[in-house]
This record gives structure tokens, C-alpha cells and sequence, in this order.
């Protein structure tokens, strides 16, 4: 198997050149849209240790935070914005935060970085939080969940086609910007690390990723005994989509009896 093309997404996605440029767009215009209920804040000293909050109209009942992908060496809070909408539409704040790329940061400080961004994003808004990501976000999102990490705020993560077992990724040429080590692996696999007590856990994923996509959400709902969806039909740049949606089974997943 070529473990480079087993992670390689957009080579297996018709126009994938275009996703980019039309989250950028319905970003910027959803943030506009926003006005005065869309803010940023620091969460640390370094330059991408920033966060974008998106509040309800009235009183947030609690906070989602989703984390973005880009195998930790792409992207940062502001092509997302748009993915607000479902959460906003249903009464919660949505926080976005950007965080330190590699080779840059390592995935260790990463996580810490998330940590760090999730205790002050909780003194912003009152209530229960709610982490997902994607991708590599959805790594993080995972991580928020584990127990050798505490943040009594969170409630449920929702990874989206986690990376959950950091192994193969070594094994690929992402490793000459990543630099995992056996430890780090170990440290940083959430699929190697239980559930911390209190938390709920919903894996999702879209059902035309790559089978390592589907591989990589399979192990950790098994190693954590959660739920997980298989979205029929979604790659894995439009599995995202439903974020926008406040009808939506993936918004449902999220906030869904809190």
C-alpha cells in the first residue's frame, strides 16, 4: 500500500481546487453577516493563539468549539466561519480558534494549545462546551475528550474524520514537517486513550473517504465504545457541510439533549 496515497484526499475528490477558495468566501461573508456578534480574542501570547467567537441573538445555552484540519500544517480559524450557522441557529455560541502550525509546533503543543484555548473560551461563555474538528481538528477535537486531560467544561466531543491513531501518519512524508516520536504517538494516538469520565463521544465520518478515513473513525469509536456515523455520500471536504445546517443530523449529534 502507498501510505502517502492511502491520506492523500483531494487527488480522490472532482474539484477539489475549489473547495478552498468557497470556504474563504462564505466565510468572510458569514462573519460580515454577523456584525457585532462576531469577535476575536486571545487565548495566549503567540501570533496564531487567537480564537473567533460567534454568538446567538440572547443568552448562549453553551459553546461549541470546532478546531480545524489541515494535517497540522495548514490553514488556520478563518476559513470556517460559515460552519457556525447551525449551532448559532439553535442558541449556541461557536468559538474558533487558530493554533500553532508545524514544523513550527509539534502535535504535543498543539493539544496544549487547544487546552489553553478551551478554559478561556469557557470564561467567555456560560455553560456546557462542546468540541469537534476536522481531520486534524478532529484529532484535537478527540484529545479534548481523553482523560489524562482536564477540562470539567466539556461535556461531549464530536471528532469528524479523526486522525486517531498518529502511527501510519509517521509512516508517510508528512513525517519531515511532523517529527513524531514513539512517545509522541503513544502520548497523542486518543484511539491509545480512554474517555475521560463525563464526557460523551460521537464519531463522524462521510462514506466515500478514504478507507484509511474510514479506518482511522472505526478504531476510535471501538476503543472508546461510542456511537459513530457513516455519512452516506460525503467526501471528505463536503462531510463538513452539514455544520451549516441546524436541521441537520451532524448538528443534532452535536448539541442534540443538552
Amino acid at each position: 500500500m502507498d501510505i502517502d496515497l492511502a491520506y492523500a484526499n483531494g487527488a480522490f475528490i472532482a474539484g477539489a481546487d475549489g473547495f478552498v477558495p468557497r470556504w474563504e468566501a462564505k466565510a468572510a461573508a458569514f462573519r460580515e453577516g454577523l456584525g457585532g456578534r462576531a469577535t476575536t480574542a486571545a487565548y495566549g501570547p503567540g501570533a496564531r493563539h487567537q480564537f473567533d467567537l460567534f454568538v446567538p441573538e440572547g443568552t448562549p445555552r453553551g459553546c461549541v468549539t470546532f478546531i480545524h484540519g489541515g494535517y497540522w500544517m495548514a490553514f488556520d480559524r478563518s476559513q470556517w466561519s460559515h460552519l457556525a450557522a447551525g449551532v448559532l441557529a439553535r442558541g449556541w455560541a461557536c468559538a474558533m480558534p487558530s493554533y500553532t502550525l508545524a514544523p513550527d509546533a509539534r502535535i504535543a503543543g498543539m493539544t496544549a494549545e487547544m487546552v489553553a484555548a478551551i478554559g478561556v473560551i469557557a470564561q467567555h461563555v456560560a455553560g456546557p462546551v462542546v468540541v469537534t474538528g476536522h481531520s486534524a481538528g478532529g484529532h484535537l477535537s478527540a484529545r479534548m475528550g481523553c482523560a489524562d486531560i482536564a477540562l470539567p467544561q466539556v461535556v461531549r466531543v464530536v471528532p469528524i474524520s479523526p486522525l486517531s491513531d498518529l502511527e501510519p501518519i509517521a509512516q508517510t512524508k508528512m513525517q519531515q514537517v511532523l517529527y513524531l516520536d514513539a512517545a509522541e504517538i503513544t502520548a497523542e494516538s486518543p484511539a491509545r486513550l480512554a474517555l475521560r469520565n463525563g464526557v460523551q463521544a460521537h464519531v463522524w465520518v462521510g462514506g466515500q473517504e478514504r478507507p484509511s478515513f474510514l479506518w482511522q473513525a472505526r478504531l476510535l469509536s471501538e476503543a472508546w465504545n461510542c456511537d459513530w456515523t457513516v455519512s452516506p455520500g460525503k467526501h471528505h471536504f463536503d462531510v463538513i457541510d452539514g455544520l451549516e445546517d441546524p436541521a441537520s443530523p451532524l448538528v443534532q449529534a452535536l448539541i442534540g439533549g443538552l
